[in-house]
């Protein structure tokens, strides 16, 4: 079944507003005639100038996170409103430097997982092991929590609307990657586990990225996977030249 491979830089801390302009700019030209779906997910003080650069081009502007409140007593918490407000279209969740320095658990994630849907936000749904974990041969029991407890209670139009990202906390910024065959597995695995809580039909339909060192090096062998649909990039998204030789794999 054809999916939409999806690209999505992650610029984590990274970029004041002026470093974002001058990389964005550079960026416009390079990926302009793509066939994938282009998504750069900026810091908070760079969504607006994101937005307004990326206006009339194929790029879309992600935030790296959403609060599952409307508004209140939530410091340093950003809403859908805001976000919406600034003109966002994706949001990270469940990125494993969340889960790891900030405490996010899988009741969280989905509870900010359905804020961000029912605001209309895309959610890229972040899931991965650690090596710790995987070499005690747990990848499946962490990944099967994980894809259950950030997943629980969506709808099916939900689900379709819902893009998750397979990042082996191991690969991540380590320059360690899983291999081609590592990262296939495991994300034919996510699938499955998705096929059980909806349909195989449904679970088909969904987009599944891949983190964790993609680079312009490893990108076509990873992409070539069948169950691979797409990554999301982190120090390689930071340079206008690496993330457009990931975003243009297949030319």
């Amino acid at each position: 079944m054809a999916r939409k491979p999806i690209i999505a830089g992650n610029w984590k801390m990274n970029m004041t507003r002026v470093q974002a302009t001058e990389l964005i700019e550079e960026l416009k030209p390079l990926v302009k005639d793509t066939k994938n779906e282009v998504v750069i997910c900026v810091p908070y003080t760079d969504l607006d100038v994101a937005v307004k650069l990326c206006e009339g081009t194929n790029i879309k502007v992600g935030a790296q996170n959403v609060a599952w409140a409307e508004k209140g007593a939530f410091t340093a918490e950003i809403s859908a409103d805001m976000l919406l407000e600034l003109g966002t279209t994706y949001v990270i969740l469940g990125h494993s430097e969340r889960r790891q320095y900030f405490g996010e658990t899988d009741a969280s994630v989905n509870a900010r997982l359905k804020t961000a849907l029912a605001k209309g936000l895309k959610p890229i749904v972040c899931v991965g092991e650690t090596l710790e974990q995987r070499e005690k041969n747990r990848t499946k029991t962490v990944i099967r929590k994980q894809v259950m407890g950030g997943l629980a209670g969506i709808s099916e139009e939900d689900l379709l609307n819902t893009v998750i990202a397979y990042e082996p906390v191991w690969a991540i910024g380590t320059g360690k990657t899983a291999t081609s065959e590592q990262a296939e597995e495991t994300i034919k695995f996510v699938r499955s586990v998705i096929a059980k809580m909806f349909t195989r039909k449904l679970a088909n339909k969904v987009r599944i990225q891949y983190g964790g060192s993609m680079n312009p090096k490893n990108v076509k062998e990873l992409m070539a996977m069948p169950n691979i649909d797409g990554g999301i990039i982190g120090g390689a998204s930071l340079k206008a030249g690496d993330f457009s030789l990931v975003v243009n794999y297949d030319k």
